[in-house]
């Protein structure tokens, strides 16, 4: 156990758990993160490796004894009726048989309903009537001779989440830690290792949990797959629900207007929208305009009767083109659908998080230390809802004039709840202050420049602010210092200078992150068969290959060994050559063709798909395909060329490839090669046609 480890479960005695131990009992139940770390807190909540094994142990007992499987459910039913009562781990939903006046629960993974439920305690859960909740539930077994009746009878229900916690003494502990111990400390909670995220990827994963504490917050995040968008609002809180797949009706998420039932917006503290982008969607044009009022007024219609609501709306999607492509040709919100791609709608977002930023999750970004219990923290943030932290910032310094009052409000928003996760007692200084409005300014101006590239009736605001002492300071997005000449339109080409990334503080030269290197003057490529001996050096991929495949759209790469990590590395490096000589706005389709490996198919593909959500922001579009009738090894291009490798990528005898101050680990020219062949072909024009 670390230091830091020591000092949180010192501060936070009975509300931690070491977070690797979820996947330990996790095992093939299929519930959320917040039920097992619920678990986990009543049984492991201690830094003693005796008592938490015990306690692991305890805790895959109370799930194997009383989880209901789906393919067990019998079983589990037989055990009711032979015991006479049994405890059970299952989602619960509610609903009323207002024929017999009654609510009857129907338990998911046991598959039974109209058992019945005390009003009482449909008072006390009211979410027990809207998609259901996890719960431990204890169940009789009672048999009648009225066929119509229920046999099933509920004992007692009692819904897995805290039953309480004291604030006075969290906000105490929270005074034990330096501001950068506490964000690690909530990146930890997360499930994530700090170590392994910058200072803005940190901010990033934190602006995620800001729907949780701060009403009516509307937040949206756009980026290639794999960065765990979705995660949190699946996984994080009781509090929160993720639709998933098909479209959202009016009813379900407002009100059936038919019944009087209220929608998710009146029970939930957080509504995400999984898989939001994709153009080929086509959602209820009566859901966007209710969205639009509701995003904006925090109410909703019905009939003649307008309703209040406090869930936040969180709007997620992947991206299919690079982040200068889309400056290019379009803009940043270019995969939404067409009825959500309109200016009122995208306007009333308070903050959106770029997607192509946030790290890939990979296997070694998991924590293994001591993080807040997720449904203790998502408690901690349901009591800072209460709370309004919007001004904080005014008594350091002051927005620009120019400032709309939506722009001021999404930025104050975003200061809120940023302000509330991170200082609780009030305690931040101008220079804490100043970067976090640097990062809530950067967000709502993301959406603000967004919209005006395609809806000029919007006046343009000036996203700086003044200081207590009179300085001036400007606020530019990360793609605005990358991607001048795509990101200003209008002939507004506005100079960039080698600026500091204000929410990170970085330095961020424009110069050295966007200008590729020059391309290569144009010459007579060679063709025909060369050899390279044993233990060459100076060859590269740049050299060999670059040259071949620059002007290449469509490129199939043949190769029937790519299976171990060094395979993949090449095939990476390989990759990345084409992004370094490429413009930025270029997009390339690449389809591997390779031999699935026997023995450890679940690491190759992980491999390729890793490759694949890593190349994706840069423009190429990577496809893969595995073939046991493969043995040569070539390149083909839509240009004309095919280039025959005999070995494949693998050309590079083996190297240090974990030592960071090793050359060879780092530069292909000082790698000693293996002995190989390679041919240049230029395909008949006729012949390319035909292809």
């Amino acid at each position: 156990m670390t230091d830091f480890d020591k000092k949180v479960c010192e501060a936070f005695p009975g509300v931690v758990v070491r977070k690797d131990l979820v996947k330990e009992v996790k095992g093939n139940a299929i519930v959320p993160t917040y039920v097992l770390e619920y678990l986990l807190g009543q049984y492991c909540a201690t830094s003693d490796e005796a008592s938490i094994q015990t306690g692991i142990e305890s805790v895959k007992n109370i799930l194997r004894e009383h989880y209901v499987h789906r393919n067990e459910a019998g079983l589990v039913r037989s055990t009711i009726k032979e015991k006479g009562h049994h405890k059970v781990i299952d989602k619960i939903s509610v609903t009323l048989n207002d024929r017999a006046d009654v609510y009857e629960a129907t338990f998911s993974n046991l598959g039974i309903s109209k058992v019945l439920v005390p009003s009482e305690t449909v008072k006390q859960h009211p979410k027990l009537l809207v998609n259901g909740i996890w719960c431990i539930a204890s169940l009789e077994y009672m048999p009648s001779e009225d066929k119509n009746q229920c046999p099933w009878v509920l004992d007692t229900l009692k819904p897995i989440q805290l039953s309480h916690f004291d604030l006075e003494l969290f906000l105490n502990a929270r005074k034990q830690f330096t501001t950068e111990e506490w964000i690690d400390l909530l990146i930890q909670s997360i499930g994530f290792n700090p170590e392994q995220f910058g200072e803005r990827n940190k901010l990033f994963q934190l602006m995620r949990l800001v729907p949780y504490c701060e009403r009516n917050y509307n937040l949206i995040e756009l980026g290639p797959k794999g960065t765990g968008k979705s995660h949190i609002y699946s996984e994080f809180s009781p509090h929160g629900i993720l639709l998933s797949g098909g479209e959202v009706t009016v009813p379900k998420l407002f009100v059936n207007n038919s019944n009087g039932k209220l929608g998710l917006v009146g029970y939930w503290d957080a509504i995400a929208f999984d898989e939001f982008a994709g153009k080929q969607k086509k959602p209820d044009k009566k859901l966007v305009d209710i969205m639009k009022n509701y995003m904006a007024n925090k109410s909703f219609s019905r009939g003649v009767e307008t309703l209040s609501a406090e869930a936040s709306m969180i709007f997620v999607g992947n991206t299919q083109h690079s982040v200068p492509y889309m400056l290019k040709n379009t803009d940043l919100f270019d995969e939404l659908p067409k009825e959500y791609h309109d200016s009122a709608f995208l306007d009333r977002l308070h903050f959106y998080i770029p997607g192509w930023e946030v790290d890939i999750i990979r296997a070694e970004m998991f924590s293994n230390g001591y993080g807040f219990v997720v449904d203790y923290l998502a408690e901690i943030l349901r009591a800072f809802r209460d709370d309004d932290r919007s001004t904080d910032y005014k008594q350091f310094f002051t927005l620009d004039s120019s400032i709309s009052t939506r722009d001021r409000d999404g930025i104050q928003k975003t200061m809120s709840g940023l302000m509330k996760m991170i200082f609780p007692n009030h305690d931040a200084t101008d220079e804490e202050v100043k970067h976090l409005l640097d990062f809530a300014i950067e967000g709502r101006k993301r959406v603000k420049d967004q919209i005006m590239r395609f809806d000029s009736t919007y006046s343009k605001p000036d996203f700086k602010y003044t200081g207590a002492d009179g300085k001036l300071y400007t606020v530019k997005t990360l793609e605005e210092t990358e991607y001048p000449r795509f990101y200003y339109i209008n002939g507004d080409n506005v100079p960039v200078e080698n600026a500091t990334l204000k929410s990170s503080g970085e330095v961020s030269p424009a110069t050295e992150t966007v200008i590729h290197p020059e391309k290569m003057k144009a010459v007579d490529l060679p063709v025909g068969n060369f050899t390279y001996p044993e233990n060459s050096k100076g060859i590269t991929f740049k050299r060999l290959l670059i040259p071949y495949l620059r002007e290449a759209k469509k490129i199939v790469i043949v190769d029937p060994y790519l299976r171990n990590y060094w395979q993949m590395r090449n095939l990476m490096e390989l990759l990345q050559e084409l992004v370094s000589t490429n413009d930025a706005d270029a997009e390339i389709s690449i389809h591997v063709v390779t031999m699935a490996d026997d023995f450890n198919p679940e690491k190759q593909t992980e491999f390729l798909e890793q490759i694949v959500n890593a190349v994706m922001p840069a423009g190429i579009q990577l496809t893969y395909c595995f073939d046991q009738t493969i043995h040569d090894r070539d390149i083909t291009t839509d240009t004309g060329w095919k280039i025959i490798l005999g070995r494949g990528l693998d050309i590079f005898q083996n190297y240090d490839g974990n030592n960071t101050f090793s050359l060879q680990n780092s530069m292909q020219a000082y790698r000693a090669c293996k002995s190989f062949g390679i041919t240049y072909i230029r395909i008949p024009e006729e012949t390319e046609k035909q292809e």
